[in-house]
């Protein structure tokens, strides 16, 4: 185990249990394999292939006993999963393999499937951000009033309330949510291009394909395929990486207000210290500032990823899958710590 977020020891601190069952192995195949069921469904509806035909290859498709083995073989070889696992799927369909994967390319299943995990990010992202306004209007209600030396610069300034701090916490928080809600159309959207992202392989028929997987999917469809147009994933990536930022700056002024001499804030908890007994390090409040400058550097992968040659890159793809799960992990673990930090200050400010 090479990542943080599920390392054995290193996970204790990094891991979301929430947004790593998202963006699994078992759910990311899982959520290509309904790609592909819903894609036989689709040919069905478009009258390429006899209804039946369609739900029994569906049926061989969702009840293919998952083998990580046999894809890690093929993703060695091919470059990806999705050859060998249409492979297994045509073989496990019997007769009806003719409506497995017709039409389509590997990058329509995997990035159909991304779409679907967005989704699921995006659902989680959005009730952890309300959570995150509640603490920090709770926070306000119960320590606002208290003065607290505003500081510019490092330096002392001029006496201001702890809610003045704590509104700048804040202020970034609904405009998260508005980022979001306009983001989301753009990336929980359908990827229908088959092998050249013209969809000439499904000519008069791909809009009832495409309506079809929509309405199965609850994804929207598209014009177009969008495999060497990566914007939407790089905006979505720059969001994460935003939230991670925001709630890093809390953190930051957090460990800066625990200091000894300055000590204006207090915690529940906090971690120990192997050679020095008497210490309590605002550890929460470090882990936001380390999960914001991890985000900050991940986007820039994510952001190289957009610089796909003609119709479609290997290289560029696959930059994405090293650097998005990570970033979308650390954007949602950093939003839950920051939650559980702001319950935990048991004093803010200077008594009134």
């Amino acid at each position: 185990m090479i990542s943080v977020f599920d390392h054995p020891w290193l996970g204790g601190l990094f891991a979301d249990e929430a947004a790593r069952a998202i963006w699994s192995p078992d759910r990311q195949l899982g959520h290509m394999l309904a790609v592909e069921a819903a894609w036989s469904r689709g040919l069905a509806a478009a009258g390429r292939v006899a209804p039946d035909t369609a739900e029994r290859a569906a049926a061989a498709i969702l009840s293919w006993p998952p083998d990580a083995d046999f894809l890690r073989a093929g993703t060695a070889t091919d470059g990806l999963p999705v050859p060998a696992l249409v492979r297994a799927l045509k073989d496990a369909a019997g007769d009806a393999a003719g409506a497995v994967h017709a039409g389509a390319t590997s990058q329509d299943i995997m990035d159909t499937a991304l779409a679907l995990t967005l989704r699921e990010t995006s659902d989680l992202l959005a009730e952890r951000l309300d959570a995150l306004e509640v603490a920090l209007s709770d926070l306000t209600a119960r320590f606002g009033d208290r003065p607290l030396m505003g500081r510019t610069r490092m330096q002392a300034a001029t006496v201001i309330t702890a809610s003045d701090r704590i509104a700048a916490w804040a202020d970034p928080m609904p405009r998260h949510v508005e980022r979001l809600a306009q983001l989301r159309p753009r990336v929980e959207r359908l990827q229908v291009g088959g092998a050249a992202g013209d969809r000439a392989a499904l000519g008069q028929d791909a809009d009832a394909v495409i309506a079809s997987l929509s309405a199965e999917l609850g994804l929207a469809p598209t014009d177009r395929a969008w495999h060497a147009a990566r914007d939407g994933v790089a905006d979505y990536a720059g969001f994460l990486s935003l939230i991670a930022g925001s709630v890093g700056k809390i953190g930051q002024d957090i460990c800066l207000m625990a200091q000894q001499g300055i000590d204006e804030v207090a915690l529940a908890g906090g971690g120990g210290s192997s050679a020095m007994p008497h210490k309590q390090n605002p550890i929460r409040a470090e882990l936001l500032v380390t999960l914001a400058r991890h985000a900050a550097t991940q986007v820039c992968g994510v952001h190289q990823a957009q610089i796909h040659e003609q119709e479609r890159s290997g290289a560029a793809w696959a930059l994405e899958w090293m650097s998005l799960p990570g970033l979308a992990v650390a954007a949602a673990r950093s939003l839950a710590v920051a939650a559980e930090l702001i319950g935990d200050i048991d004093r803010m400010g200077q008594p009134s």
